[in-house]
């Protein structure tokens, strides 16, 4: 049952991705054919490789992470805080300072990560871009051995499913749903290479993804029947 979860014992977390390069002419002829080869199913005939890489930031072979966003809930007596903070720059410096966050404040057994659709896209993403760039993958994200229920992921998708593996619910969709500010009042996800690389404003990524991560915060929130946060307990650091 959620509602027994510490919730200082979760990690909330949101990645913001894009294309590895700026465009598709800069990858070598190599990187251009797999690359065209990976995408076949999804273009059908509607886009060329060269039309569709401005999407190649969905997969972890052709994209890169720009943005970790986290949050985690303290509490000291009634008074209760959501304090929310961000990696961003170079990739590689990205992905050790979050493998340094799980290593030193939440790896033990009792600490679990969340997200919205995390299962498939960010704690994979995250964790074949660390093999790309030989970083060690935390114990919280290396599943190998893992029995199911040993793994200490909550997804927040996967919790509204209730067992239906049939239907993707976005996070504004459910946000929406369950009476949450939309987290979506901005850009959305097809917007961020076009913000990072033609408009270099990472600043606007990076209050987009802490949004996403406050947006799961409150979803879990209503799941538990627990009010939601309000302005003043959302402390950026």
């Amino acid at each position: 049952m959620i509602e027994k979860i510490n919730l200082e014992n979760i990690l909330f977390l949101d990645i913001e991705t894009v294309p590895e390069e700026e465009n598709f002419n800069v990858l070598d002829e190599t990187k251009q054919a797999l690359f065209d080869a990976k995408t076949k199913y999804q273009r059908k005939d509607d886009f060329t490789a060269e039309e569709f890489y401005e999407r190649a930031g969905i997969w972890a072979e052709f994209g890169k992470i720009i943005c970790i966003s986290v949050g985690y809930f303290t509490f000291k007596g009634d008074i209760r805080h959501f304090r929310v903070t961000s990696f961003f720059g170079d990739e590689v410096k990205i992905l050790k300072d979050f493998s340094n966050l799980l290593n030193n404040h939440f790896s033990q057994p009792q600490h679990i990560l969340c997200g919205h659709n995390a299962k498939e896209f960010d704690f994979p993403f995250i964790a074949r871009r660390m093999i790309i760039h030989q970083i060690a993958i935390p114990m919280k994200l290396n599943l190998f051995g893992k029995k199911p229920w040993e793994v200490p992921h909550l997804d927040t998708m996967e919790l509204w499913k209730f067992g239906d593996y049939k239907t993707f619910t976005s996070l504004k969709l459910l946000t929406n749903v369950l009476g949450i500010p939309s987290p979506k009042d901005d850009i959305d996800g097809s917007e961020v290479a076009h913000t990072f690389y033609v408009e270099k404003d990472i600043d606007r990524i990076i209050t987009y993804c802490e949004k996403d991560v406050i947006a799961v915060a409150q979803v879990l929130l209503r799941l538990r029947r627990e009010d939601l946060l309000i302005e003043e307990e959302v402390i950026h650091i």
